[in-house]
């Protein structure tokens, strides 16, 4: 049944490209101008930078930095410190991709990575405050309790399942020596960058597409809009900035649509991991509570006196 149904969706899709070419190439060509505009530049210098610090062993350095100030709050070890870090403030989906990638060097444990995969992957602060706020819903007085909607239920989450699963023995610490720089080392971390890069571009592309295709379904609007804020974050913000509702329901669509992060961001986040155990669907799962946790928080905010009518 799975994969009769993968191949309809194929033939679907397929047949939108044949029938509406126009339309087809626009939405790929705005996925990838996207990609080229917005998401490489942000995010590909810091997937370099990453790599080297992993594959040389300096991250080091910068742990016994971080840990310190995190373990009051969360029990991670030194790696797991950084992924904490690097997830929140740079963003979906660096925080899967530097889990991923200290599990595979052994570098972090597996029951920790299998936490912090979930609770670091988020969208990016600046992502949140200029796109979604600022551009599309014209709302930049609440950049700040936003940031509270949307990372306040995975960092509660992290933290107490940190406390409860993960033991400060089984962590595996980094190693104190050994650290070193080469040419080898900074190809490899380019290469590496590049690659996870170019398949992000991949899945943003075909998810645009997606998000067009899902417009032409015969439903009303307002479930249009669910459908693709489901299906792709970008494009159900551009679209629900267009949408005629009030901005209260804007606000508590456009957190909900944010905390779930679309299922381009599933698809990229089981791309990241791939060649680890890290559960997708204990990912999916966790995923769904941040969200429908996000959005009551948002409902409270809306009808709350502090929200700008």
């Amino acid at each position: 049944m799975k994969k009769k149904f993968i191949f309809l969706c194929f033939i679907v899709f397929i047949g939108y490209v044949l029938l509406f070419p126009g339309e087809a190439v626009g939405a790929a060509a705005g996925g990838l101008m996207l990609w080229y505009e917005k998401v490489l530049p942000t995010l590909l210098p810091f997937a370099i930078l990453s790599n080297i610090l992993i594959y040389s062993n300096y991250l080091q350095y910068f742990t016994r930095i971080l840990t310190p100030l995190l373990r009051p709050f969360f029990p991670v070890s030194g790696s797991g410190a950084f992924v904490l870090i690097s997830g929140f403030l740079f963003g979906f989906p660096m925080g899967s991709k530097n889990c991923a990638e200290l599990l595979k060097n052994n570098l972090i444990s597996e029951e920790e990575a299998g936490v912090l995969f979930v609770v670091s992957n988020n969208i990016s602060p600046i992502f949140i405050s200029s796109y979604i706020l600022c551009q599309q819903l014209a709302m930049p007085g609440l950049i700040a309790v936003s940031y509270l909607i949307l990372y306040g239920p995975p960092l509660v989450a992290g933290a107490i399942l940190l406390r409860k699963n993960v033991a400060a023995d089984s962590r595996i610490k980094m190693p104190a020596s050994g650290s070193q720089m080469n040419f080898r080392i900074i190809d490899a971390g380019i290469m590496n960058g590049f690659d996870t890069l170019v398949r992000l571009g991949g899945y943003i592309m075909l998810f645009g597409m997606m998000a067009r295709l899902l417009q032409k379904l015969p439903i009303s609007a307002g479930s249009r809009l669910i459908v693709t804020g489901i299906a792709e974050l970008t494009n159900g913000i551009a679209s629900l900035s267009a949408f005629p509702c009030s901005p209260r329901a804007k606000y508590i669509l456009a957190m909900a649509f944010t905390a779930f992060g679309g299922l381009s961001g599933i698809a990229q986040t089981s791309s990241m991991i791939r060649d680890t155990k890290l559960s997708m669907r204990r990912y999916c799962l966790l995923k769904g509570v941040f969200t429908l946790a996000s959005a009551a928080l948002a409902v409270l905010v809306a009808f709350s006196s502090a929200f700008p009518c």
